[in-house]
Formats: structure tokens, sequence, C-alpha cells
């Protein structure tokens, strides 16, 4: 069972993770920009290629990952600790659609856009987050007798285990869209496979392995398992 200090080292680790995936991610965006310039000259595609990693990255995993820590590390209220959870998840939420929607905003559509394992794995991980969402809210919004029977019935197959599922597809799908674009630049616009930018990308690949791992280990630690079944539900 972990001690305070450790779940205290356990939640710094995870955030210093999140802080570092997010540098590499605004070092390639800001850095590599000539990487991420489209075929047409126009100022707004190239911005919206940037703000497409940056968005999924920065506004969806990092912050739902943080979301799913929020009980471990903020003090008050099991409804306080709720409140952020939710808005905190919203916020995620917005910024993968929006993420999604800078992809498909261009002449060729979104059917045209979907032509990958990485498009179809984002498609399916934002509705799955969306509908996560759409349920802690609605059970939020629900007091007494009822909220209770639905927690214990729902949250522990659906709530608990379904958001953890969803947080890890959405790294996933992360790490096949960061092996696509680095195919795509290797083979199309001649960067080396040993050069600064390929670095860059291969260690952000890493760092988000290692920030899924970290935040998963935090929400299912041992010491949830000592609680009683109405506390474990309060995770999420």
């Amino acid at each position: 069972m972990p001690t305070l200090p450790s779940l205290f080292a356990l939640i710094m680790f995870a955030r210093i993770s999140g802080f570092v995936v997010a540098g590499l991610v605004l070092t390639w965006a800001l850095v590599f920009q000539t990487s991420f310039l489209p075929l047409s000259s126009s100022h707004e595609d190239f911005l919206y290629a940037v703000l497409h990693p940056l968005l999924m990255v920065i506004g969806f995993i990092i912050i739902s990952g943080e979301a799913i820590l929020v009980h471990r590390s903020l003090p008050g209220s099991r409804n306080l600790k709720k409140s952020v959870h939710l808005s905190m998840q919203g916020v995620a939420l917005a910024s993968g659609l929006f993420g999604i929607w800078t992809k498909f905003h261009r002449q060729n559509g979104i059917v045209a856009n979907f032509y990958s394992l990485h498009s179809w794995m984002g498609l399916i991980t934002v509705f799955l987050f969306g509908a996560q969402w759409l349920m802690g809210f609605l059970s939020f919004r629900q007091r007494g007798e009822v909220r209770r029977t639905r927690l214990t019935r729902v949250l522990p197959w659906h709530h608990v285990f379904l958001g953890l599922y969803t947080y890890g597809l959405a790294v996933a799908t992360a790490e096949t869209g960061l092996l696509e674009k680095l195919t795509l630049l290797q083979t199309k616009r001649n960067v080396l496979k040993r050069s600064a930018e390929s670095m860059v990308v291969n260690s952000l690949g890493l760092g988000l392995a290692l920030l899924s791992g970290i935040v998963i280990l935090a929400a299912l630690s041992p010491k949830h398992q000592t609680r009683s079944r109405r506390q474990i539900l309060q995770i999420f």
C-alpha cells in the first residue's frame, strides 16, 4: 500500500511528465514549423496543422489525465472534486472536438480524411470520451438514492473501466498519429531518421507512454482497494 509521500511523489511525477510532454509537442510545433506547412500557402491551413497536435496532446490527453488525478490530489469535498473533474474533462472534450475539426475543415471534407488507422481511432476515442462525460454529468446532477443506485450499478464497469480505457485509447491514437506523421516526413519531406526532429517526435511518443502509465497507476493504486466500494467509486 503506498504511503502518502509515495502517493504525492507519484502524482508529482505524473505532472512533471505532463510538462515534459507539453514542452516536446510545443518544441515540435514551433521549432520545426516547416513540417506542418501544407501544400497550399494559406496561413490558416498552417495554423490548423499546428493546432491539431497541440490540442490533442495538451488539451485532450494531458488535461484529461490531470482530471483523473483530481480525486487523489485535490483537497475538499467529493462534490468539489467531481465538479473540477467534470469541468476539466469538458475542456478536454472541447479540445478534442476542435482538434479533430482542424483536420476536417478543408474543402476535401470529412470522408476524404478518413484514410488511416489514426483517423478512425481518433473518432472512436472522442465519441467514447463524449459519451463518458455525458454519463458523468447526468450522474452528478442526480441526487439521493437514485444517484447512489446508479453509481453502484454503473460506475464499476462503465465509468471506471471505460474512462481508463478511453484515456489509454487516446494515448494509443496519438502514438499512431506520431508514427504516421514521422513516416510521412521521412519519406516525402526528406527528414532524416536520426535528425533532431525525429528525436523530438520519438521522445514525445515515449513521454506519452510514460505519462499514461503513471496516470493509470495512480488511479488504480492499491490504496483504493482497501476502501469501501462507495469510496472506490469516488475516483471518477
